[in-house]
């Protein structure tokens, strides 16, 4: 297990000398870490479209919409005729996360899905399988007669992303590829409101079953949101599920609003807060907002700025490490807020996968909080039973950074680890 970001020693292990344990000790003995994601495995096509391509085929821009298969293969080869194409590359928010989180860590998550059972070189099965870290673990996957998913993200002048959507087989996993050990010894369970637009589906059943062990066996369940439209059209379906089985969600400001109703992104956390147990809001240009529960016993001043917004002094306490409100005596609301790492990129070539990096990183640090509990299970750092390695004002840093890799590039998945030795950061900072 890689520690996130990259930092000092010392800012890992902040217990006393004698607890202290060097990195280079092999604890590959003390048991696997792992997080495992159900996803609609598909393939990610991005090309560049003016507004009338959108028209034409009824598609509403920044929204997410699942096409019959004829009108996807029109939508190809229209692209491939104009040359618009950009890209293709192995996708899926959930399949976007798992590669981000192993590509972050250097270490094993679990894909769950269906993919096709005969895969040949070169076709999008190939593809996906190859342009996906090889960390991520697909021997748990259904094979099935079939094509993969595609998912067509195209792009408008204003950099607004809209997506087309043909199923193929992605909807096929069924809740008997689900294994329960498997679930029973993860870090967290990753799912996806599209795999559960359709209750009818076996993707869904698969999704509910995977839920309920990880209820049983107390593995925090992440959800992330997706798009707006479905979350307005199941609100309430959403609110219930989000209650009874859900500990982190992950979304921006409108699925936040579609969910809760509320365009304040503070006071839309402070409501998914009474549904769940963690809350990460991208904002856009804004940057991001964490928010979580903590023990009032164990909350933690900040010593930053403290600053008031529709919360007065709402990031008091931005130093507290979230916990599960289950696990709190007398749980409080903490919330944290930052800007774009360093004012963003320059130019920012597709915001395709932000949001998934930023969530990769929360995955990061609640593995590492698995990880220095099984090696130092005496160390203060557990005194409580936290869901997070880091304070969420850290964590939000480590989301930020993560999302600027890949707001920066093409692709929607990270292509490489971040650097051990921040150019941002003082040669001062490093000889401390």
């Amino acid at each position: 297990m890689k520690f996130p970001g990259k930092r000092k020693t010392k800012h890992y292990f902040p217990v006393n000398e004698s607890g202290r344990i060097p990195f280079d000790v092999d604890f590959s003995e003390r048991g696997s870490v792992y997080v495992v994601g159900i996803d609609q495995l598909i393939v990610d096509i991005e090309a560049n479209v003016d507004y009338s391509f959108l028209e034409k085929f009824n598609i509403v821009k920044g929204e997410s919409a699942v096409l019959p298969d004829a009108i996807v293969e029109e939508i190809y080869h229209e692209l491939k005729k104009s040359n618009a194409i950009i890209g293709e590359y192995a996708g899926g928010a959930i399949g976007n996360t798992l590669h981000n989180y192993s590509v972050l860590s250097d270490s094993r998550s679990v894909a769950l899905g269906a993919i096709s059972k005969n895969i040949s070189v070169g076709d999008y099965a190939f593809k996906y399988i190859c342009t996906t870290n090889s960390f991520v673990d697909f021997s748990y996957l259904k094979p099935v007669d079939g094509p993969m998913g595609r998912a067509f993200c195209l792009l408008t002048p204003d950099r607004e992303r809209s997506f087309a959507i043909g199923k193929g087989i992605m909807n096929e996993l069924s809740a008997d590829f689900i294994p329960e050990d498997l679930i029973k010894g993860a870090s967290a369970l990753l799912v996806s409101a599209y795999s559960l637009r359709d209750e009818t589906s076996s993707m869904y059943k698969a999704n509910v079953a995977a839920c309920e062990f990880a209820l049983q066996n107390n593995v925090p369940v992440v959800l992330s949101l997706g798009t707006s439209t479905l979350i307005n059209s199941r609100q309430k379906f959403f609110q219930d599920f989000i209650s009874k089985y859900v500990s982190i969600t992950a979304m921006n400001e409108d699925e936040a609003l579609a969910l809760v109703g509320d365009k304040d992104p503070l006071l839309s956390c402070k409501k998914i807060l009474d549904l769940c147990d963690m809350v990460l809001m991208t904002v856009g240009p804004r940057g991001l907002y964490l928010a979580a529960h903590v023990d009032d016993q164990y909350k933690r001043e900040t010593k930053d700025f403290i600053h008031s917004k529709s919360i007065a002094e709402y990031n008091k306490f931005e130093y507290s490490r979230a916990m599960m409100k289950v696990d709190c005596k007398n749980p409080m609301k903490v919330y944290t807020h930052i800007n774009p790492y360093m004012g963003g990129p320059g130019i920012i070539k597709n915001t395709n996968g932000a949001g998934d990096a930023a969530l990769s990183a929360i995955l990061h640090d609640i593995a590492s909080n698995t990880y220095h509990r099984q090696v130092t299970p005496n160390s203060p750092k557990h005194v409580g039973r936290f869901l997070t390695y880091s304070s969420i004002h850290q964590v939000s840093k480590y989301c930020n950074r993560a999302s600027f890799e890949v707001l920066k590039q093409n692709s929607p998945r990270l292509i490489k680890g971040l650097p051990a030795r921040e150019e941002s950061l003082e040669d001062a900072y490093w000889d401390t």
